[in-house]
């Protein structure tokens, strides 16, 4: 089918400032800048800073300046940091999450978990659903109460990929112990709010999706099964691992500091991925990467 079939209205970049970006990050942020020209969607920046205790105004700081250095686009969103705090940052929605958080708990689709994190490696799962902890607990978290009903993920050619919520991923938690909404929350929140019908993510957060989607049927947002999704392959460390932020000398700041310029840092993803191609910018990289995706 011809790419002009495929045509989306809004994508998004969403970085957590948890530390530098790196490698593959970019590599996400190309798939994600290519497939929006070929689809016609605006790009979103949207950056996730809820995680309080990890998030450093310098990883603010250094999204705009990896993405400008490399000249990946974005038409919506902050354009510096004092834009992003003053108008973007998660902050200003949390009415929207504790709105949803309120409302799971008034349907009864949560419950509070004590459990510690010692405790959940030791026994492999939560057994806090049938303690009846209040809700209201000091120092408890919630988790959604999950089924294992059958669910359908549209793909970017709008294939509906039958799945269900793996075994590691049931009652996840949608309220975290500290207070804040958790992650897989705010997503949801976040793409709806923004208008997002297509989200492109690394093929690690393949569960997350599934998670998304059972947490928007517990909150009757059925629209959120109209957003398409497409996962990419992970750049790998040396060592097989996922590259991770604390993987200094693969940070788009250390290598601009070392001299490298934007087509060095998108031969460095080509090679990582054994591409035996030439590139010299983003573009040129994106068109390879994405060459294959309407063609499956």
């Amino acid at each position: 089918m011809p790419i002009q079939s495929f045509r989306f209205n809004k994508t998004r970049l969403a970085p957590t400032p948890s530390g530098f970006l790196h490698l593959g990050n970019i590599l996400s942020f190309i798939i994600t800048a290519t497939l929006a020209r070929k689809t016609g969607a605006k790009i979103l920046l949207r950056i996730d800073d809820l995680d309080q205790l990890r998030v450093n105004q310098s990883f603010i700081r250094d999204v705009f300046d990896s993405l400008n250095f490399l000249e990946i686009p974005w038409d919506e969103g902050p354009r510096d940091s004092a834009a992003f705090e003053s108008g973007y940052s998660q902050i200003h929605r949390m009415g929207l999450y504790e709105e949803a958080l309120r409302q799971l708990a008034g349907d009864g689709k949560v419950f509070a978990c004590t459990c510690s994190r010692k405790q959940l490696i030791n026994t492999g799962k939560c057994s806090c659903i049938n303690l009846q902890i209040p809700l209201d607990f000091e120092n408890a978290a919630w988790r959604l109460i999950t089924d294992n009903k059958q669910l359908a993920i549209k793909s970017i050619t709008g294939e509906g990929i039958p799945t269900e919520l793996p075994v590691e991923m049931r009652n996840f938690i949608v309220k975290k112990k500290d207070g804040f909404p958790a992650y897989q929350l705010t997503s949801v929140i976040d793409d709806l709010f923004y208008g997002i019908d297509l989200v492109i993510r690394g093929e690690d957060l393949w569960t997350s999706t599934i998670a998304q989607h059972q947490l928007a049927i517990a909150l009757g947002k059925d629209q959120f099964a109209g957003l398409a999704f497409c996962h990419h392959p992970l750049l790998k460390a040396p060592n097989g691992l996922k590259l991770s932020k604390s993987s200094g000398a693969t940070s788009i700041k250390y290598l601009r500091e070392n001299g490298k310029t934007p087509a060095d840092i998108c031969m460095l993803i080509a090679a990582n991925l054994n591409l035996n191609e030439t590139v010299n910018s983003w573009q040129e990289l994106g068109k390879i990467l994405t060459r294959d995706i309407f063609d499956r």
